[in-house]
Parts: structure tokens; C-alpha cells; sequence
């Protein structure tokens, strides 16, 4: 191409790089105009962030000076003068949500995560955050997460879609404090324990795990609650119909009710090799003939509080705590194989309230605001006292309600999760929608082994049959 053509063709590029250069920014005007109030305001600090990003980086010391010449530098060098050094500054991408920005940077020789975490501090300042928290992405590359807003003050609903689930097992449990989601993974879990002042979000909690499991065939759900006495009573009404059995505060049906999941578990035991063909549920994970069984005891002190007097019928109250408390011990300590997952909820999770030799053998705790270190302790373990920002005993504001702390799988210590509301409404909505899943797993046991005895004990299962 001559030079006379490419002077004739260069106003055509020049327009249609102001036409691409126009059409980029109404778009952005466009998301900006229909963007809510708070996401314009993490729009803007997203552009403060970008524009800057090269002076405040020196300044924080995330920079580096290259003093060998570029091979192009040398060659342009025409005298004997050394070469200027360059100032490397890591290349930063940010994107923004309602919360604040998020942006990921590239590591530097001695630039890398450590000093990037030193300059959270500074980095928050510097850009109007909260607070602010690195990450590594991936080799060679940080996260770097900034709130504007603290998300745990915001409270958030969640509305159940009636789809099934991708992944079975998983809980989604909300937001944490960077606005980041959190879920946890039920897959070989026993048991879970959650405690928390009335009111601060347990039921809430364990009703979105319901919702959002219930489409699925391949769980089935059973209830203990122990703070009504019908299924027409309580936070769990409206979801009776997605429920193969359901108790309230009357021990001896509760016993009877454990008792019986006793049983399955036994049976499941016994039948796993012929049904499965595995002797753990998990290494083909749960079906529609052979459900994950979520046992769920809310209020579990109910079921389990030791009983003192000497008259007849304290004594017998006495009788069926201790035996709850040894039916659900065997739920916890032999159900995970066979696909029984116990969810036990309280005010407290106190050796009185949930027996130690239960609760110990839990391994995901949760806890909603408390009062004491003592519950704080007994709800998260000793450790907890090592990480005072997210001890339950600083969410007694009411600003915290929904805002339950726990130690997550993932990463060490501790987080704060802010857990969505779920309205009655909703949660009706769903039972209604899949009540037609409800089925007694003992009944598809028996339906896939005809003549299967639910009380005799499986293949390495010492336990004595439960009393009839």
C-alpha cells in the first residue's frame, strides 16, 4: 500500500474509532442511568480506583524500579549516559457491584500477596472503603475486595426458585462480610449444630436449606420442634407437607420418632451392599430410592434437658431424655455412611442444652448472636475467644439479625455471613410445589428389598435393636 493510500484511508479509521469510542460511552451512560443509587456509587469509585491507581501505588509501595534497559532502551541510548530505571507498577483490573469494587492485580518481583495484605489498610482508606480484603486468584495474580457498604448491616431476602438444585448437599448460606457468597458442603457431613438468641435467624436458616434442597427427590426431610406441639404450630407449618414425619415438644412421640430413624439407619446398614452395591451412600451419592435424610431438631434442649425429681413422672421425663439423647447419638456418630444428616438447632449449644458427646462430634458449628463467651465456646469452640471480630457475643445489635458467625471449611478462622430472610410465604409456596416428593425413606428401602426387617442390625453394627 502506498503512502498516498494509507492518507486517504486514514480519516475512515479515525471516524470509526470516534464511532466505537461513542458507542462505548453510551453504553456506559446507559448502565449508569439504569443502575440502582448504591451501584453508581461503586461506578464511580470504580473509575476513582482506575484513574488513581499508578500515583497511589508508589506511595504504598507497590511498585518496583527496573534498572536494566529494555533491549529497544539500548538501542535508542545514542550516548554514554545510563538509562533512566523504570517504575513498574502492577496492572490493576476493577470491576464493580452495590457493594464497592473488586479489582485483580498483577504481581510484581517482591510485590506479591504479603505486601498487598500489608496495604489493605491504606488501600481502604485510600479509596473510601470499609474495609478491604486480598486474596490469591491464581499464581501471579491478587484480588483485592473493597466494601463501601458494610454487608452485613444490609439485610437481604432470598426467594426460592422451585428449580432443582445443581449440586446436592451444598448449603448456600449468604453474603460475608465482603459481600462474597458463602456455601457449605454437606457431602459426608453427620452433623450440624446451630445456636442463637430467639429471633436472630436460625429458623430462617434452616428454612432456606428446605427451599432451596426440597425440588430435589433425592432428600427427604423429617422434624423435631421442639417449641410447638402440633405440626399446625410454629416456623415450620407451612412446610409440613414437605416432610415425611414431624414432632413437637412431647418426648415420648420425639423418642418414638428417633427410635425410628434408628431404625432406618440400621437397615440402610444392612442393606447398603446389596442395594448400592457400595457400603457408603456417598460414593454414589444420594437417588430418589435411596434419599439424603435431613433429621432436623430445633430447639434440641427439649428433647434432651435433664430432668430432676424423684416423683413418677419426672422420672420417666428423665428416662427418655437420656434415651433421645443416646438415639440421636447414633443418628450423628453412624448416619453419615448411610446418608442421615442431623441438623440441630438451640438458644445455646451448652453441654446441658445439647449433650457434649453429640455436639463434639458435629463438625460444622454456626452461632447467631449470644450473650456469654460461655454459649460463644460451647457454639464454636475454644478458638473462637482468638478471633474477637466475629464472636457471636458482638451481634446482640439488632442491625445483626440474620448475621450468624461460624468456622468455615475453606479458609481458617472464622466468618460472619449475613443469612437472607425467607418469607412464610415463600417457603408455603415451595412445600406446596414438591409436597408430592415427600416419601418415607424406610418405605423405598422396603419397596427396593421386600421383607427387609427395618430393626435388625446390619453387617459390623454392635448396637442392640431398640426397645420396642
Amino acid at each position: 500500500m502506498s503512502v498516498q493510500e494509507v492518507f486517504g484511508i486514514a480519516p475512515l479509521v479515525v471516524q470509526l474509532g470516534l464511532a466505537v469510542m461513542a458507542v462505548w460511552a453510551v453504553v456506559w451512560v446507559v448502565r449508569y442511568v439504569r443502575a440502582d443509587a448504591m451501584t453508581r456509587q461503586s461506578i464511580r469509585q470504580a473509575v476513582r480506583v482506575r484513574w488513581g491507581w499508578r500515583r497511589l501505588a508508589p506511595m504504598l509501595k507497590l511498585s518496583v524500579t527496573d534498572k536494566t534497559p529494555t533491549a529497544l532502551a539500548s538501542m535508542a541510548n545514542t550516548t554514554n549516559r545510563p538509562v533512566k530505571p523504570r517504575v513498574l507498577i502492577p496492572a490493576l483490573k476493577v470491576r464493580h457491584d452495590a457493594y464497592g469494587v473488586i479489582a485483580r492485580a498483577t504481581c510484581l518481583p517482591r510485590v506479591g500477596l504479603e505486601q498487598f495484605q500489608k496495604a489493605a489498610p491504606h488501600l481502604a482508606d485510600a479509596w473510601g472503603c470499609t474495609r478491604v480484603a486480598v486474596t490469591q486468584d491464581k499464581p501471579g495474580q491478587v484480588v483485592i475486595r473493597g466494601v463501601r457498604l458494610d454487608p452485613l448491616k444490609i439485610p437481604t431476602e432470598h426467594h426460592p426458585t422451585g428449580e432443582v438444585p445443581d449440586e446436592i448437599a451444598r448449603w448456600d448460606l449468604g453474603v460475608d462480610e465482603y459481600a462474597q457468597p458463602v456455601s457449605v458442603d454437606l457431602t459426608q457431613v453427620p452433623g450440624v449444630t446451630v445456636a442463637g438468641l430467639p429471633g436472630f435467624g436460625k429458623t430462617s436458616l434452616i428454612n432456606r436449606l428446605i427451599c432451596d434442597w426440597a425440588p430435589s427427590p433425592t432428600v427427604q426431610f423429617v422434624c423435631a420442634d421442639g417449641k410447638v406441639s402440633t405440626a399446625r404450630e410454629g416456623d415450620y407449618a407451612h412446610l409440613v407437607k414437605r416432610m415425611f414425619a414431624f414432632v413437637g415438644d412431647d418426648l415420648e412421640e420425639a423418642n418414638a420418632l428417633f427410635r425410628r430413624l434408628v431404625d432406618l439407619r440400621r437397615a440402610r446398614v444392612s442393606a447398603a451392599e446389596r442395594v448400592l452395591g457400595v457400603q457408603s451412600m456417598w460414593e454414589v451419592g444420594p437417588s430418589a430410592t435411596w434419599p439424603l435424610v435431613v433429621v432436623i431438631i430445633d430447639e434440641a434442649h427439649t428433647y434432651f434437658r435433664d430432668h430432676k425429681g424423684s416423683d413418677p413422672k419426672t422420672k420417666k421425663l428423665a428416662a427418655l431424655a437420656a434415651e433421645n439423647a443416646r438415639l440421636v447419638e447414633d443418628l450423628v456418630k453412624k448416619g453419615r455412611s448411610t446418608g442421615i444428616l442431623t441438623i440441630l438447632a438451640t438458644q445455646k449449644s451448652t453441654g446441658d442444652a445439647i449433650p457434649t458427646f453429640i455436639r463434639d462430634v458435629c463438625p460444622i458449628g454456626l452461632s447467631f448472636a449470644q450473650k456469654t463467651a460461655e454459649a460463644a465456646v460451647a457454639a464454636l469452640g475454644e478458638d473462637i475467644r482468638e478471633w474477637p471480630d466475629a464472636n457471636p457475643i458482638n451481634l446482640q445489635d439488632r442491625s445483626y439479625v440474620g448475621v450468624v458467625s461460624m468456622n468455615h471449611q475453606s479458609q481458617p478462622g472464622f466468618t460472619r455471613i449475613r443469612t437472607p430472610y425467607v418469607s412464610g410465604r415463600d417457603s408455603a409456596a415451595i412445600a406446596e410445589q414438591t409436597a408430592h416428593l415427600t416419601a418415607d425413606p424406610a418405605d423405598l428401602l422396603a419397596a427396593c428389598l421386600p421383607g427387609l426387617d427395618l430393626t435388625k442390625p446390619g453387617p459390623g453394627d454392635t448396637t442392640p435393636p431398640m426397645a420396642a
